[in-house]
């Protein structure tokens, strides 16, 4: 059975919820970040020397990385749903949107959490990160202009990866300023998949 390493207070939400919309079964074992230092405990090491999560484990298998357990669980589990075929336009648009929600979606909104925890030694940092982070939302916002998904007509592994990014910036004090995604994130959340995976293992 596939296993999810998961860890509270983290990105590993996607992935479960992947695993409920292909209908595969698995097990999760969850981890809890340390109280003080809000790391991960050293267990997560012995799946993984990185000691990150998520981290996916099936069969002789283990990969890290969110966005290579999509693509890989949309591969392996998904008989041609949650991607577009191979070499068409929206498979590109797929991977591309895959891809950015770590690669370059996510960058701002880490520096803006990890620069807040330094006070008032962040602040020169703060109106670049918040510019950037103004132009990633914007970008996504323009994205979903006149459509439901990022990739197609129906649910890809790419909109499951772009969640968190939606999610926070919906959350956020400007939420306003984005009704594509908050739209987006309501459709999302309201799926019965995405309700399971949330009961079963948290946000």
């Amino acid at each position: 059975m596939i296993e999810i390493h998961h860890l509270n207070e983290s990105r590993s939400r996607r992935i479960t919820w992947m695993l409920e919309e292909l209908g595969q079964p698995y097990e999760v074992i969850s981890y809890q970040r340390d109280a003080v230092t809000r790391l991960a405990p050293p267990e997560l090491m012995a799946i993984h020397p990185l000691g990150k999560a998520p981290v996916l484990r099936d069969g002789g298998l283990v990969m890290i990385e969110s966005g290579a357990i999509i693509e890989y669980l949309v591969r392996r589990y998904g008989n041609g749903r949650f991607a577009p075929v191979l070499g068409t336009p929206d498979y590109n648009r797929y991977v591309q949107f895959l891809h950015y929600a770590e690669g370059s979606a996510m960058l701002p909104l880490m520096l803006k959490l990890y620069v807040g925890r330094l006070g008032e030694a962040g602040a020169p940092l703060q109106p670049r990160i918040s510019s950037e982070l103004q132009n990633h939302l914007g970008y996504l916002e323009a994205e979903l202009e006149g459509r439901d998904y990022f990739v197609g007509e129906q649910l890809s592994g790419a909109d499951v990866q772009l969640s968190f990014v939606a999610q926070i910036a919906v959350k956020g004090a400007q939420a306003e300023a984005y009704p594509n995604l908050r739209r987006f994130v309501a459709m999302l959340e309201a799926r019965p998949a995405y309700k399971k995976a949330i009961l079963r293992s948290g946000a």
